[in-house]
């Protein structure tokens, strides 16, 4: 009887060291995933992802739009890879989107993270809904002009010549060089209206690391806000036509700082 007591006591024992294991491995795993997930603000997904926070929610890390990529620019983020583990990302300066036409990794989605409208456009002469590679945005492209040798003076454009869309995304600025009086400089520049994301530009760069890089949008481009109009551009002024304006009247007459501003300020000047 008491050999069973404490064999009892022994098995009690072992389970509970057991569940402290398991609980330790748990807090670890979980830890673990935290971090990942605080590095997930920097990463590219693949053509036609919705937002990240609803990405990650959709995402069933199935790994299909990988299997699809032909160029293996798509990988699924393992442990150690700082990013949500699972779900597919890729590093252009690695390997970069190669602009599929027919972008196989998005049909292929079960369940909607890589959203098919994200990458369509209408074709005029059917009205018909075609997919579209040049409508995609995987990131925002930057360019360090510390570091970009182009800035310096030294002949280079094969982020220019690498765009898929030369002459639109990316185009060649033309400036003088004051510091040698000759040898004009031929200076990238990005229009982020137009770029892709694809990192084409990043793979190509000469530079030891980049000096033009492909980050995500919201990392990289600002928003001034949806109370601020383009008063010269009659597309933008339409999104506040019938919106009542309560913090400034521009007709009133009365308000004689905004009159000076306007440069009616004579008769603001005393004889």
């Amino acid at each position: 009887m008491k050999e069973n007591k404490m064999a009892t006591r022994r098995d009690v024992i072992i389970k509970l060291m057991q569940g402290a294991g398991f609980l330790g491995l748990g807090g670890l795993t979980w830890g673990a995933y935290i971090d990942e997930a605080k590095a997930a603000d920097i990463i590219l997904r693949p053509p036609g992802a919705i937002p990240e926070d609803d990405f990650i929610k959709a995402c069933t890390k199935c790994g299909a739009c990988v299997t699809a990529c032909p160029y293996d620019t798509l990988k699924l983020a393992e442990p150690g890879d700082e990013k949500p583990v699972g779900t597919p990302f890729f590093e252009p300066r690695k390997i970069a989107c190669e602009m599929c036409p027919d972008i196989p990794c998005v049909p292929v989605c079960p369940s909607g993270a890589l959203d098919v409208d994200l990458v369509s456009s209408i074709k005029k002469e059917t009205n018909e809904k075609v997919l579209d590679i040049n409508k995609a945005k995987m990131g925002a492209t930057i360019i360090d002009e510390k570091s970009c040798i182009a800035y310096w003076g030294i002949q280079c454009d094969l982020c220019y010549r690498a765009c898929p869309l030369m002459d639109e995304a990316i185009k060649l600025e033309y400036a003088r060089n004051e510091r040698t009086g000759k040898h004009a400089f031929l200076r990238p520049v990005v229009d982020n209206d137009v770029c892709t994301g694809c990192g084409l530009c990043e793979h190509a760069c000469v530079t030891e690391v980049a000096a033009i890089k492909v980050l995500p949008t919201s990392i990289v481009l600002g928003k001034a806000g949806d109370h601020y109009i383009k008063g010269w551009d009659a597309t933008d002024e339409k999104r506040l036509k019938g919106v009542k304006d309560d913090r400034i009247d521009a007709e009133d007459s009365n308000n004689k700082a905004m009159d000076y501003l306007n440069g009616d300020w004579e008769d603001l000047v005393d004889d």
